[in-house]
């Protein structure tokens, strides 16, 4: 693989000064919907600009509404080039979600206009209500999602314009300190996202399981954690029949990939995150659709999210022992292919009749839950592309959540809403379970097209037990196809942020 692009804006410092006094390219300002005569930072711009602003307002032809973003040439009468108000929408409905969003959008058109330095206001920490610490790691983050782009495979720009500064500015020299650590910790998440974006974005014939693994290491001597590669025959002796399955039709060797923070703690870890690592998938015998297809790329985007994950952990010095299992295969046809009809037994003693070879991603999972418990880890994450069904139930808003422990589960949804990441939870009713019965063995890969979703999550159920445990299905979520707020097409890195959160509530 190539080297990584820098993260771009590469310097996000904090300064106290006046607003009207930033000199640079562009300052970044905002306006509420409805609001009649701009106030605060935006009020003190407008009063420099000789009330521009507010003549715009009443114009209607500035309205405050999401997504809008009104540049203004200064023309001497503030040290910065041009102001660009953005509209943050309703008040009452804006959260830090919108500060990610924003800076994203403003960002990327400050970008195109060749703007290389840019000084922005703490939107929503004023009027809005918003604590200024948060608001200034939701603006580092939405700065860094929202500038990523992948063009490692393109020829280089002859004039590429990239963002180099972005200065958060604030009048509060007493909460400066806190501002700066805000910042440190969301570039690091965001990096960790980047990192995972990249992984994903990475064409297939460059992103095999041995590279997967080779990434994952070069990520572990980078960060600081621990990184240990099984190769198969070390597998076949841990009896991972499912796992090597899929594996056995592709040229290219199945990998392993266990990554451990220890955070300063010995003995046992206190979670493990599981990610599915399948770097093509073909569907095997029971091939996919030519259309398409070339997206499978991303369906290590589980293993990318959770590589992601433990780096920042790593990097944050987290005083938490988190455990990071991904089983990496391609999924090929081939005269060596497993076939619709085989059983397999896991490593857990189950077996498996094979129905279809397309259900994969369950069968390696079923192989990596287990190890993961007999590693010792008392509750469980695993994050997969793992259904269409559940893109067809959720669409690309939010994650299919399952979970076979409600304290755990909550515990869950409350660290992604508190990382922006949305999930809904999918019932786990009993029934559903007959749906996979097998009449010539315990189990089978997959129960039909009805409740497919909830049909993959209860046979993973099978493999993790009484342990806790929550299956995050992000195959809704793991790619976008335009660009809106911090999100750029390609990989979005979903699940890196929600994971870190959970590794770091651990810790407190």
């Amino acid at each position: 693989m190539a080297a990584r692009t820098p993260a771009e804006p590469a310097r996000i410092p904090v300064r106290v000064q006046d607003v009207t006094a930033y000199r640079g390219d562009a300052l970044v300002v905002n306006l509420f919907e409805g609001v009649t005569e701009p106030g605060g930072a935006t009020g003190a711009v407008d009063k420099a600009l000789g009330g521009a602003i507010g003549a715009l307002i009443r114009r209607k032809e500035m309205t405050g509404k999401v997504g809008e973003a009104t540049p203004l040439h200064t023309f001497g009468r503030l040290p910065a080039s041009r102001v660009l108000v953005v509209g943050l929408g309703k008040k009452e409905q804006f959260d830090l979600e919108g500060v990610r969003a924003v800076m994203g959008e403003a960002l990327r058109f400050l970008r195109r206009t060749g703007a290389s330095s840019a000084g922005t206001i703490l939107h929503g920490a004023g009027a809005g209500g918003l604590d200024p610490a948060a608001v200034a790691q939701a603006v580092t983050e939405g700065a860094i999602l929202g500038c990523y782009r992948f063009d490692r495979y393109k020829k280089p720009e002859k004039d590429r314009k990239v963002l180099e500064e972005l200065s958060i500015l604030t009048r509060e020299a007493a909460g400066r300190r806190a501002l700066e650590d805000a910042v440190g910790r969301a570039r690091v998440v965001a990096e960790a996202v980047t990192l995972a974006r990249d992984l994903v974005n990475t064409p297939p014939n460059d992103l095999t399981p041995a590279a997967l693994a080779a990434a994952a290491a070069a990520a572990a001597k980078a960060s600081g954690f621990s990184c240990r590669i099984l190769a198969r025959e070390q597998m076949r002796r841990l009896g991972m029949g499912a796992l090597l399955g899929v594996a056995q039709g592709s040229a290219n060797p199945p990998r392993l990939i266990v990554l451990r923070h220890r955070g300063g703690r010995q003995g046992k870890p206190v979670v493990a995150f599981v990610g599915k690592g399948v770097t093509f998938d073909t569907g095997g015998i029971s091939l996919k659709p030519a259309e398409n297809m070339e997206s499978m790329k991303g369906d290590m985007s589980g293993g990318a999210a959770v590589i992601g994950a433990v780096s920042a952990l790593a990097r944050l010095k987290a005083k938490v022992h988190v455990l990071g299992v991904i089983p990496a295969v391609e999924n090929m046809p081939s005269g060596t292919a497993s076939r619709p009809g085989d059983i397999l037994r896991t490593m857990s003693g189950k077996t498996i009749e094979v129905i279809n070879t397309d259900a994969e991603g369950r069968l390696i999972l079923a192989d990596a839950l287990t190890y993961a418990r007999q590693q010792g880890a008392p509750r469980l994450v695993d994050v997969a592309t793992l259904t269409g069904a559940c893109v067809v139930a959720l669409g690309t808003i939010r994650s299919g959540a399952f979970a076979n422990d409600e304290g755990w589960m909550a515990a869950v949804r409350e660290a992604s809403e508190a990382a922006g990441e949305k999930v809904w939870q999918l019932p786990m009713d009993e029934e559903y379970g007959e749906l996979i019965k097998s009449d010539v063995a315990e189990i089978k890969n997959t129960g039909g097209r009805k409740g497919g979703a909830i049909t993959a999550a209860k046979f993973l159920a099978h493999f993790v037990e009484k342990t806790p445990w929550v299956h995050l299905d992000i195959a809704g979520t793991f790619e976008s196809d335009k660009e809106k707020g911090y999100r750029v097409k390609g990989g979005t890195g979903v699940a890196v942020r929600t994971l870190v959160e959970i590794g770091l509530r651990l810790a407190r």
